[in-house]
């Protein structure tokens, strides 16, 4: 699998229209009368790079490591986390919630988490941490919706159980990944590694 790392938050966040990309991929090329074959067009480029196929991927810095290495986990688990909030977000679009612009604003910023995630500071040099550092606004926005939505719940009594529909229990599932993923990135950013606001964020989003 190719990897990659994405870095600026607009770039995701003008590509809200995933499902018009995704519709776009599935007409233009998944369904196309074509041929699989590429030789002789050079407009549609691989997406594989056979460089991971010795069990080992690359940093952003471009320091090679095995593919369990923590810092994969890592971004394997954000990664995830990302896909189950897009999932969640989909039924709650579904159910007309008003609250899938904050959805999609996590989504966003998990790809600036993922970036400083495979920026390792022991191989960064400083144009690398300047592309990737990571910004404190996205935790106090957290810190503000959470606060506005406490206001209009009514008093929690008892334990919650993980359903009451399909855009409800997704976002548990979301919420579970979430904390999976904390768990991996907060080794990382002990011994250095990452930046400190990337589990704070996190921890906001759990």
């Amino acid at each position: 699998m190719a990897s990659f790392v994405i870095k600026p938050t607009h770039l995701r966040c003008v590509v809200r229209t995933g499902r018009l990309i995704s519709e776009y991929r599935t007409r233009k090329t998944l369904f196309s009368e074509r041929s699989y074959s590429t030789e002789g067009d050079s407009r549609i480029p691989k997406i594989y790079t056979k460089t991971g196929d010795k069990g080992f991927s690359s940093t952003f810095t471009g320091e090679r490591r095995p593919k369990e290495d923590h810092i994969f986990k890592a971004l394997g688990n954000t990664d995830e986390l990302s896909s189950a909030i897009g999932l969640a977000r989909e039924f709650c679009l579904d159910k007309g919630h008003t609250f899938t612009y904050q959805l999609d604003k996590i989504q966003c910023v998990l790809q600036d988490v993922g970036s400083n995630i495979a920026t390792p500071q022991s191989s960064a040099r400083e144009s690398h941490i300047k592309r990737t550092k990571f910004a404190v606004q996205p935790i106090a926005d957290l810190e503000s919706w959470i606060d506005t939505f406490t206001e209009e719940l009514p008093p929690l009594t008892n334990f919650i159980l993980p359903s009451g529909g399909k855009s409800s229990a997704a976002l548990h599932v979301a919420r579970t990944v979430c904390r999976r993923a904390e768990r991996s990135v907060a080794p990382i950013v002990r011994s250095g590694e990452a930046d400190p606001d990337v589990a704070k964020f996190l921890n906001r989003s759990v």
